[in-house]
């Protein structure tokens, strides 16, 4: 068993009991191992698995290899890209990016703010989006080997240093500029992190920003770059044909629900008793953004929602939604699939199935989806 198997499958049994440590403690233990694990475990290199034949899914003229990927946050600076193509993603997704530099969030002696709920299958963190900006990672993806049915994409955020909004969506747009000159595949624009300082505004704002770039970028694409949007799992369902008539008539690709949530009373509820006291602090003492299976079914209803939609709208571009939040296993993928969604991403959701199955989680789900469609046959 590789060294971070191991570790992982230990803190799958040991996480459980760090939760009856003091709150202050278990958080700042959390957040150093979870920078130092990671940093590890992204220069792994695995035995390749086969991924089946028969899970590929084709959108805009890319072929992702299966319907599930990483989500944004994983590997900000471009790192693991062989770890998730070993390890048998459908595809491999960088980022957030922003045009400057940042070192995240530092809040007293707790660096990038991290804690697991493991009862809850759940998880907060206040990371503040730490990345090396456009320019170095879109050289990084650059310099990436190109895999064969493993598309290569990049969330980008608008947040840079300053106040001046037109200079701030000048850089934006100029770091989608940068991953387009690097031949990344795809784009995802982040308008739902809830970490940083920008602040989201209203509709109005939205609508000006998404302008900005559909004039700026969109209409400017020396090349078939599909960009999609992702917004919060806090969207109001109610909001959601507004938002995708918003980005059809604007001729972006598709849109992706969603983030992590800071609902934190409504998602409490969602909370095992046993882990609460650590949820209060963390949620009291640094806020952020919580994520895994209590945003289970707001994910889905909302990228169903949005499937509904597109159809009723036809447009005339091609146009796929995506869903992220809560997604864990094969029933969530298939679940997804049958709302119409056309790829899954998945972030808490992967380190839970890592813990049990080290570098065969994908194998086992894919494995497991097999079995599925074999019942239903």
């Amino acid at each position: 068993m590789r060294t971070e198997e191991g570790i992982a499958r230990w803190e799958r049994h040991l996480r459980p009991l760090l939760t009856w440590l003091p709150p202050s403690l278990a958080v700042r233990l959390y957040s150093v191992g979870r920078a130092r694990f990671l940093s590890g475990m992204s220069r792994r290199r695995p035995l390749a698995v086969e991924v089946p034949e028969g899970l590929e899914r084709t959108l805009w003229g890319l072929r992702f290899r299966s319907p599930l990927t990483n989500a944004a946050g994983m590997f900000k600076n471009g790192e693991g890209f062989t770890l998730s193509y070993r390890q048998g993603a459908g595809g491999y997704l960088a980022g957030t990016t922003t045009a400057d530099v940042r070192h995240g969030n530092v809040c007293g002696r707790v660096r990038w703010p991290f804690v697991p709920y493991p009862r809850s299958g759940a998880a907060s963190n206040f990371l503040g989006l730490p990345n090396l900006g456009h320019h170095e990672v879109a050289e990084r993806l650059r310099r990436l080997p190109r895999q064969k049915g493993f598309p290569v994409g990049v969330s980008v955020a608008s947040n840079a240093k300053g106040s001046d909004e037109e200079k701030k969506l000048e850089r934006w747009v100029g770091g989608m500029c940068l991953y387009e000159a690097a031949s990344v595949d795809f784009l995802e624009i982040n308008e739902s992190c809830p970490n940083t300082e920008e602040e989201p505004g209203g509709f109005d704002k939205l609508a000006d920003r998404l302008g900005y770039v559909a004039e700026k970028f969109l209409r400017c694409r020396r090349r078939r770059l599909p960009v999609i949007v992702k917004f919060s799992c806090d969207t109001a369902l109610a909001d959601v044909a507004t938002l995708v008539a918003l980005l059809v008539d604007l001729s972006f690709d598709g849109v992706n629900f969603g983030n992590t949530s800071v609902r934190y009373q409504e998602l409490r509820t969602r909370i095992a008793p046993s882990e609460a006291a650590v949820y209060d602090y963390f949620t009291a003492s640094f806020g952020g953004g919580v994520s895994g299976r209590p945003l289970k079914e707001v994910s889905l209803a909302l990228a169903a929602a949005a499937v509904e939609e597109v159809r009723r709208l036809g447009p005339g571009q091609e146009f796929h939604v995506l869903r992220t939040g809560g997604v864990e296993d094969a029933n969530d993928i298939r679940r997804s699939e049958e709302a119409g969604v056309s790829l899954s991403q998945w972030y808490t959701g992967y380190f839970e199935a890592f813990g049990r199955s080290g570098h065969a989680l994908y194998r086992e789900l894919y494995g497991e989806l097999a079995a599925g469609a074999g019942r239903g046959s």
